[in-house]
């Protein structure tokens, strides 16, 4: 008998309680501390812990079954469900019908405090994430990837098996100067629709609007390509913000998912976009600027 059986008799189980089960299985410390040793608030913490991880436990077990059972469901009415996550998983970037590339300039870490840093690399694992995902991953490249950006990086174990490109040159050194083309929300040229042999290039940078500009100075000083995307043209935004890194590619995955860029900035800015047509506005659009937006 292992030390997880109990073989007594138990009154009907309070859900507020942990069984000394689940008590007898778990772990010997508490946030690096015995668990006899705990006080009492202490104790409640490590209850309630117990108990979500339980919770978690069968939420999962439900959801699973739930999933199969849409599965068989969809099965029998000739329903197709699309790929699995599993199956999406197993689509790399160099297998992708998907060819337009998108580079994350991380040049700019002596710019960030730690926190920022942090954050950029935060907003970096959304787009691997939403890349991974994705039916047709575009190819997604992190350049000047040395110093802080790779130092915040590796914190994250394993980071180096992720279908995704890490490379410690400047991306002048890995592509054509005729390919890129530099988002900035200052340029004056507007992007329409992506090309698959572009290199679409997105700031590494969380700056709170401290470097306003820094991507588009950056782009005419190296002779590079530069656009913005359309986001004036179809909404106003609530109030002045650049775009964050992650909804910058989201954005861009949307939209060579086949989406217009209307469609994707509906899907990936709900709460930010004024539901007004840029046509219907004539008479605001003589008194507003040009929102800001990668």
């Amino acid at each position: 008998m292992s030390a997880c059986d109990d073989t007594t008799r138990t009154p009907p189980p309070n859900p507020d309680v942990i069984p000394a089960k689940k008590i007898a299985c778990a772990p010997k410390l508490f946030n690096g501390v015995e668990i006899s040793q705990l006080t009492k608030r202490q104790m409640k913490k490590y209850q309630k812990c117990l108990k979500w991880q339980q919770v978690k436990k069968e939420k999962r077990a439900k959801e699973r079954l739930k999933s199969k059972e849409k599965r068989i469901q969809a099965k029998l009415n000739n329903v197709d469900l699309g790929p699995s996550r599993k199956q999406l998983k197993r689509m790399k970037m160099k297998d992708s019908p998907c060819k337009i590339t998108v580079c994350i300039d991380l040049s700019f870490d002596d710019l960030m405090i730690d926190k920022d840093m942090a954050k950029t690399i935060k907003q970096i694992l959304r787009i691997y994430t939403e890349n991974r995902r994705a039916q047709a991953p575009m190819q997604l490249y992190l350049t000047s990837f040395n110093g802080r950006s790779k130092t915040e990086m590796e914190k994250h174990h394993g980071f180096e098996n992720w279908d995704l490109n890490f490379c410690p040159q400047d991306y002048l050194d890995i592509f054509t100067k005729e390919k890129l083309v530099y988002l900035s929300s200052e340029s004056d040229k507007v992007i329409t629709e992506l090309q698959q042999d572009k290199v679409y290039i997105i700031g590494g940078l969380v700056d709170h609007n401290f470097h306003k500009g820094i991507c588009y100075k950056k782009a005419l000083e190296q002779g590079i390509d530069h656009g913005q995307l359309p986001i004036s043209e179809y909404f106003w935004l609530n109030h002045r913000k650049v775009l964050t890194i992650n909804q910058v590619f989201e954005i861009l995955l949307r939209v060579s998912e086949g989406k217009t860029f209307k469609a994707a900035f509906e899907m990936i800015l709900p709460k930010r976009i004024e539901k007004i047509s840029a046509q219907d506005s004539s008479e605001e659009e003589q008194n507003d600027t040009t929102c800001d937006n990668k």
